[in-house]
């Protein structure tokens, strides 16, 4: 025969499926010997061994490279064989990635402990003298081939979770990244580390409800290009998340140039409603600096109005299984929309229940009652001024004084909730005013807390360019023919008219 490698395989055993649905195996064992009657005789042994491939290589030289090509799950080996002696060739399959770990059965034609002692040191793992016996030959195989076949599929099933890690790995960054720019990072780690979060439906929940939003925003977009509108929009909401996330917020979604937050979902704390009211405060404070921003830019200050409310809701996932949000719903929603539309620039009213859990941490300046739809009996409110440790934050108190007008500035006035084309417009004028409010008498007054669209009437009869918007506050205790106005949107020109008049006299 000449020195070279050739395979003496007397049938291919089909691959037989583990439990586990992954092919198992074969025992694949690689005979290094340069005598061919060696090779035929193990051949023989093997051969009615259906799970056993044989491979028979004559040439030292080449064993590695066949052993590459091959994998087998063990090597039987001469020790005294030409061209390479043969624990030189244990050396190298030890030292080959390859065959670093396959099981190597030494074979020799005698007893010989130091041989032994040196194949063993060298990384051997067993020892024959040749001829062994059938039975024992065959057993020895499969016992050292099924330890290595148990390491190869221990070695696959870690690569094959690393791989499924960094695949997750991958997938919750993509979430985290995707979702956590509309979502809190506590609902996103909710959803991702638990399964039964992504499932539909909900459960009640004590949580507490702020609900933020622009005043007379609508009217101010219709003055400025799209791409202003966006300019102020992204810098509110951007500056406002940044003091909801602050104060560990879940926003569950913006609604135009509103905010609608939770503080008690998914993760409930037993301070949410103290959290929520410092967030409201905090958030007041951050419109400095939008308004400072704008005005660098040369665009118009903007106001908010901040309501909360504490109650029980439903809270989880909403929607279908294609579309799905995660969002409160309940009666103490709608009632906190409605004590956010009482607001004016820069205030936050709370309800009772709110004020309640918080006992005298928070500082409140007045109080009123309001009507909100679905309540039979009107809900008293409070004017927030400041909330203590360890928060302690206060809103500032700025000074507006109304000045008396020495001429009445003639007006007609309409309700817009409820307004239609043919609203009817009530006459009336300013007595009073500042930069912020003004005085309205007039004979038919507007309810308290609406809100209207004033037009300036010039002495000709004829109203000016623009509008100006308000929200009624109470009447005036000394003229019942007389309300408090705050005005939540003033046009550039009417403010260029009515700043002299606001003027106190000195």
């Amino acid at each position: 025969m000449t020195r070279e490698c050739r395979r003496m395989q007397e049938q291919e055993p089909a691959f037989a499926v583990s439990v586990v649905g992954a092919p198992q195996r074969p025992v694949t064992v690689l005979l290094v010997d340069d005598q061919a009657i060696i090779g035929e005789a193990i051949r023989r042994m093997l051969v009615s061994e259906a799970d056993i491939r044989f491979h028979y290589c004559s040439d030292p030289t080449a064993a590695l490279a066949l052993a590459i090509d091959i994998a087998p799950t063990v090597i039987l080996q001469d020790l005294v064989m030409p061209d390479m002696d043969g624990l030189e060739l244990v050396r190298v399959f030890r030292e080959h990635p390859a065959t670093r770990d396959v099981p190597l059965i030494v074979l020799s034609t005698r007893e010989d402990p130091q041989v032994k002692a040196e194949a063993f040191a060298l990384g051997a793992n067993d020892y024959l003298v040749k001829l062994p016996d059938r039975l024992e030959l065959i057993a020895r195989l499969r016992y050292h081939s099924k330890g290595y076949i148990n390491l190869l599929e221990r070695n696959d099933a870690y690569q094959a979770l690393e791989r499924l890690t960094h695949q997750l790995e991958l997938r919750n960054q993509f979430l985290r990244e995707t979702f956590g720019r509309y979502l809190t990072d506590d609902i996103v780690a909710s959803l991702l580390d638990s399964p039964a979060g992504l499932q539909l439906g909900g459960e009640k929940r004590q949580v507490t409800i702020l609900m933020a939003d622009l005043r007379g925003f609508t009217s101010l977009s219709n003055r400025l290009t799209p791409e202003q509108v966006v300019v102020i929009l992204n810098r509110y909401l951007g500056a406002m998340v940044e003091v909801i996330t602050w104060y560990q917020g879940t926003i569950d979604e913006f609604i135009g140039d509103a905010i609608l937050v939770i503080f008690g979902a998914p993760l409930g704390r037993e301070d949410d409603p103290q959290r929520a009211v410092a967030c409201a405060i905090a958030m007041q404070l951050a419109m400095t600096a939008v308004n400072e921003q704008n005005a660098r830019e040369g665009l118009p200050a903007v106001a908010m109005g901040i309501g909360v409310h504490t109650g029980e809701v439903v809270v989880g996932n909403i929607g279908s299984p294609k579309r799905t949000k995660y969002g409160v719903v309940g009666t103490p929603v709608n009632l906190t929309s409605r004590i956010e539309s009482y607001t004016i620039g820069g205030q936050v009213l709370i309800s009772e229940t709110t004020r309640q859990a918080l006992g005298p941490l928070v500082k409140v300046t007045e109080q009123m009652k309001i009507e909100a739809k679905g309540i039979d009996e009107p809900i008293t409110v409070y004017d927030v001024q400041g909330i203590d440790a360890p928060y302690k934050l206060c809103l500032p108190q700025h000074a507006d004084t109304l000045a008396a007008l020495q001429q009445p500035i003639p007006l007609r006035y309409t309700l817009l909730e409820g307004a239609h084309p043919d609203s009817p417009a009530f006459a009336g004028h300013f007595v009073k005013l500042s930069l912020h409010r003004g005085v309205l008498w007039a004979e038919h007054l507007p309810t308290p807390w609406s809100d209207i669209k004033i037009q300036l009437v010039a002495p000709s009869g004829e109203t000016f360019p623009g509008n100006l918007y308000a929200k009624v506050l109470q009447p005036v205790p000394e003229n019942q023919q007389e309300c408090l106005v705050y005005f939540t949107s003033v046009p550039p020109e009417l403010m260029a008219m009515l700043r002299p008049l606001a003027q106190p006299a000195p």
